[in-house]
């Protein structure tokens, strides 16, 4: 999917940005008009990456090591991609737990250092997974927003899925909170956005919270006209597995699965489906099962992990059926990301730093929906 051209803004007019655990800079594609001012991650290759498709510099090392110091200049945004599996009750203690417990903690930390020194942004975005709403039975969920809403910002949250924007089913968290500019708010939930998770979500807040909470508005997209399909590489650019091995994967389909795939090949028609390998508990046994999607969406992409997290893309075609991995330049593809941008070498390598990113269409929408007229008191343009 092509990327919109950034706006055309001076650069001492352009909103300033940190980009905390910035991975191959994704994030920073969605933002298309604000000036880079830092960016952080631990992983080296995620650094590299980064190096590779923007100007400037990105510092490489735990959030933890880095003072505020570090930061130059003020921000307008401090956008925060931190680890999924760093966000817990317990970093909001201190000292030597906190630093072993989130990421995230350590991000807030730098936030409160810069407030101290007059330099703490308008603007914070938190994107994680959406299984934050819940873990820790709502209290994780509850001691971020709580942070934030301590410090002076409205906070509120959407659930997007990329699903909206890209053929990838990729629902993730952003948490925005704003302070001392104003961003567009309804009375209430609506959807897509407000989902009936995030309002379960909200509901089990403090009353401190909840007084603080803002139910920000962002356009729904026009309907989406590209399937998975259309991202594919032409067949003969790719690798296919055997016969035998594409037997083989077939095999650990479960019967319903089978029998869609089934139908597909049995219709005689061009058909595309996204697969996954998957362990399943099935009468009390651990067992690999293949699941697939035939509804023109690849699932969402995961970082592979001894290659059980690689997803397939399985075709029907004139009653025959074969195949394949999905290629790095497709999952790129399938986070919105143009055909220039550098992918690391060898495949493994770029379907980690795609599955742990962000969707760039997701991040332009919030952008041009909510935080650039906010920041900047100005509408983009449709």
């Amino acid at each position: 999917m092509p990327i919109r051209p950034a706006r055309v803004v001076t650069a001492p007019e352009a909103p300033g940005v940190y980009e905390f655990f910035a991975g191959g800079g994704l994030a920073g594609l969605g933002l298309a008009g604000f000036r880079t001012l830092f960016a952080n991650d631990i992983d080296a290759a995620k650094a590299a990456s980064w190096r590779a498709n923007h100007a400037g510099e990105i510092h490489q090392g735990d959030v933890w090591d880095l003072t505020t110091a570090d930061l130059p200049g003020r921000p307008d945004l401090a956008w925060a991609s931190s680890p999924c599996q760093d966000v817990s009750l317990a970093g909001a203690r201190a000292g030597l737990e906190a630093r072993r417990s989130g990421a995230f903690w350590g991000f807030w930390r730098l936030m409160q250092g810069l407030d101290a020194e007059g330099r703490g942004p308008p603007a914070i975005v938190i994107e994680n997974v959406t299984g934050l709403l819940t873990s820790g039975g709502g209290a994780d969920f509850a001691a971020v927003c709580a942070a934030l809403v301590g410090a002076g910002y409205r906070v509120g949250a959407l659930e997007m899925d990329a699903a909206l924007w890209l053929p990838q089913s990729r629902p993730r968290l952003f948490i925005v909170a704003l302070r001392g500019v104003e961003g567009a708010e309804g009375a209430g939930p609506e959807g897509p956005f407000h989902t009936s998770r995030l309002v379960a979500a909200y509901g089990r807040l403090p009353e401190a919270v909840r007084a603080g909470w803002a139910w920000w508005r962002v356009a729904v997209p026009p309907r989406r006209n590209l399937d998975l399909a259309g991202l594919l590489e032409p067949d003969a650019a790719v690798d296919w597995l055997s016969t035998e091995q594409t037997h083989a994967l077939l095999a650990l389909a479960a019967p319903l699965h089978r029998a869609r795939l089934e139908a597909a090949r049995a219709s005689g028609e061009h058909r595309v489906a996204a697969a996954f390998r998957r362990v399943r508990v099935e009468g009390g046994v651990k067992v690999q099962r293949l699941e697939l999607r035939l509804d023109g969406l690849a699932g969402c992409l995961r970082t592979p992990s001894g290659g059980s997290s690689r997803q397939y893309v399985i075709v029907c075609d004139a009653g025959a059926v074969r195949a394949r991995r999905l290629t790095g330049r497709e999952a790129a593809r399938l986070m919105g990301v143009a055909e220039t941008w550098h992918l690391p070498p060898g495949e493994t390598a770029a379907l980690k730093l795609m599955g742990d990113a962000v969707a760039v269409p997701v991040v332009r929408a919030l952008s041009d929906g909510l935080l650039w007229p906010a920041l900047t008191g100005r509408r983009v343009a449709a």
